[in-house]
């Protein structure tokens, strides 16, 4: 057979001949330093046969694909130590049974059904095991069973295994990775790929916890554990994330938010419905009213569109019965007599179509831009939901402009600059952008391909136009439409997808949209769908863990707290507020019998910007003692002047003290 080498040479190798084949016939220590190979763009170990004509690129541990390949063998090197540890308990290793255990981004998982729980107390143990398998340096091996044979293996022993196996296609190839012998080794149903030996694989891994995880991601189905770990090529990397595991935990957003007093997700209420107390509605506020400015600015309309609407709006526009598993189901008045049934919203759009068709439109009118921020409701699994990030109610900031096809570009450009706007105003500077264009292999998408490829082409043109350095994921479309979505990074350099723009020529055509052109003839709008904070729940939840809770003083629940010296000042404590108050700043004064040290503790543990500090003389020259959280103390100043600089540092919304 032959295959070809990145420069195009040819290379002569016999039938059945693997990327370790390559290796050997170069020399020159190839067969030492290769861990994988790169075949015809597919990433490969050097134990799968290659194909005929192939090309073929050999990797070494410098090359970054060496990760996806350890983290892969890691998976099975712990599944192996957790049979054996079982085993040494005097468990039949059968009883320990396997569903999958794939690699994932920076680490790996498997899940297990075992005869006794695991815990995050014995993940040291199984570690300790992992690495004494790692340093026996047990060589892999990949063989291919027939259907039945493979079967035979499972049957009556693992019926996750078993289900795997029933569930792959007629004649297509089942393959399985042995890491050393059957005296001692492991031998798993696996599609790989993996580094040739557990030598391989490098000692920066750890486990980092144990979670219950349905089979097959089906709350039906039995909960297995899931053992999660992460695995780096130096220790440097992996020094580096457990520092930043440890960061998360301490800006979780959960935890802070009820020690922050911000919000509450009650079982009483319902999973995954957030109940906002009055800190937390403060931030929320405060997000509303800066993109109401900007709205307004920017010539939006803001209308307010029911919490539920017919189920024929939502089969009209193709979201029912499209997105039906993850709507709460329809609600029918059938036996009161009622006819219709409604659904409660699970997005905005189709309210927001029903406004603009309600009136006769001209051209004269385009662009409408209509905003609202609209509450929808979608029925998340319950083993999906995560605080604030992801909910089963939530408000989104959420706009459709109707416009011309000429004016597509521009108002694409227009939403563009609102979303850098929010990202700039919150420090959120490090981002990437994502054009998400539609699948052609793929049925899921409604409308005419010609204007599928027009509505790509316009995002595309008006990202370049922008300064956008982007990626295109193909598949990555709404069902309506083409997409631009930011990827930001906080400050722990986690990836979140926050602010959309999406191009629709389709739920126009659906709904039968027109306004009448200057040729007095009716024409089809375009709508362009937009959310920079994309929903208020998981943009704030970010935002917590982005600022640890330590918000900036335009966002800051709480922005002065007044501490008295003592009783004998209580008085000009309370005159300090209500100037505050009245001036337009969130004040309180923290009159309570306790040392004034630890008043001015409590409101640095609560995160407050500035606390101000009146004893006698302050009293006596209509002075303030500032204190600055993160910067200490800065001294006494008339109050106003603090009131100037903080008014300032508010009304513009600046991320850094003016004191």
């Amino acid at each position: 057979m032959t295959v070809y080498l990145p420069d195009g040479k040819p290379l002569e190798l016999p039938p059945g001949a693997t990327a370790k084949d390559v290796a050997r016939a170069l020399g020159e220590g190839w067969e030492r330093r290769a861990v994988g190979a790169i075949v015809d763009g597919e990433l490969y170990d050097l134990l799968k046969p290659l194909p005929e004509g192939a090309r073929v690129r050999l990797l070494t541990e410098k090359d970054p694909e060496y990760q996806l390949l350890f983290r892969h063998t890691l998976a099975h090197v712990l599944a192996q130590a957790v049979k054996e540890l079982f085993a040494e308990k005097g468990y039949d290793p059968e009883s320990v049974k396997l569903g999958v255990g794939p690699v994932v981004e920076k680490g790996f998982y498997y899940d297990i059904d075992a005869p006794e729980p695991i815990s995050d107390e014995d993940l040291p143990a199984i570690e300790e095991k992992m690495r004494a398998i790692i340093a026996k340096d047990l060589p892999l091996r990949r063989f291919v069973l027939p259907r039945e044979v493979a079967l035979s293996r499972y049957q009556g022993k693992d019926p996750y295994k078993t289900e795997l196996i029933l569930d792959l296609p007629e004649g297509e190839e089942i393959s399985f990775y042995q890491q050393g012998d059957e005296a001692y080794g492991f031998t798993d149903l696996c599609r790989g790929p993996h580094v040739p030996s557990t030598g391989r694989i490098p000692p920066h891994f750890k486990l980092t916890h144990v979670a219950g995880a349905y089979w097959r991601g089906d709350e039906k189905r039995p909960m297995l554990q899931r053992v999660y770990g992460v695995a780096f090529r130096t220790a440097e990397e992996l020094k580096e994330y457990l520092w930043q595991l440890e960061e998360a935990k301490k800006r979780d957003h959960r935890r802070l938010g009820r020690e922050l007093e911000l919000f509450l997700i009650d079982p009483m209420v319902g999973k995954g419905l957030v109940l906002w107390l009055p800190k937390g509605n403060v931030v929320r506020e405060e997000l509303m009213a800066f993109m109401r400015e900007e709205q307004i600015r920017r010539g939006y309309q803001l209308v307010t569109t029911p919490h539920i609407g017919s189920l024929e709006l939502y089969r009209t526009s193709g979201h029912y019965p499209y997105y039906a598993e993850s709507q709460f189901p329809p609600i029918s008045f059938k036996e009161r007599g009622e006819e219709e049934e409604y659904l409660l919203k699970p997005m905005n759009c189709p309210h927001h179509i029903r406004i603009y068709a309600f009136k006769k439109r001209s051209y004269r009118e385009l662009p409408l831009r209509l905003a609202e921020f609209g509450t929808v409701y979608r029925y998340e699994k319950a083993g999906e939901l995560l605080g604030l990030t992801r909910v089963r109610g939530f408000t989104q900031d959420d706009a459709h402009l109707f416009c011309t096809p000429e004016q597509v570009k521009e108002e694409f450009l227009g939403v563009l600059d609102l979303v850098l706007k929010v990202l700039s105003t919150l420090g959120l500077k490090d981002y990437r952008a994502r054009i998400g264009t539609r699948d052609p292999k793929s049925d899921k998408y409604v409308g005419d391909e010609a204007k599928w490829s027009l509505a790509e082409r316009q995002i595309e043109e008006a990202a370049l136009e922008a300064g956008l350095h982007y990626t295109v994921e193909e598949g990555d479309a709404a069902f309506y439409g083409p997409k631009l979505d930011f990827v930001v990074k906080d400050a722990l350099g986690r990836e979140w997808q926050l602010g959309t723009i999406q191009v629709d020529y389709n739920l126009p055509e659906r709904f039968g949209l027109t306004y009448v052109g200057p040729d007095g003839a009716e024409h089809r709008p375009v709508m362009i769908h937009r959310a920079p904070f994309g929903s208020l729940e998981r943009f704030i939840g970010i935002l917590i863990e982005h600022f640890a809770g330590d918000f900036p003083l335009w966002l800051a629940p709480v922005q002065v707290v007044v501490v008295p010296v003592s009783e004998k000042q209580e008085d000009y404590a309370k005159e300090v507020v209500f100037k505050l108050k009245e001036a337009g700043l969130r004040a309180e004064a923290d009159l309570r019998p306790e040392r004034m040290q630890a008043r001015i503790r409590d409101a640095e543990v609560q995160k407050v910007p500035y606390v101000l500090v009146v004893g006698d003389r302050e009293k006596a020259e209509g002075t303030v003692s500032v204190r600055r959280r993160h910067r200490g103390n800065l001294g006494s100043m008339p109050l106003a002047a603090f009131l100037e600089a903080a008014l300032k540092e508010y009304k513009e919304r600046l991320l850094e003290p003016t004191l």
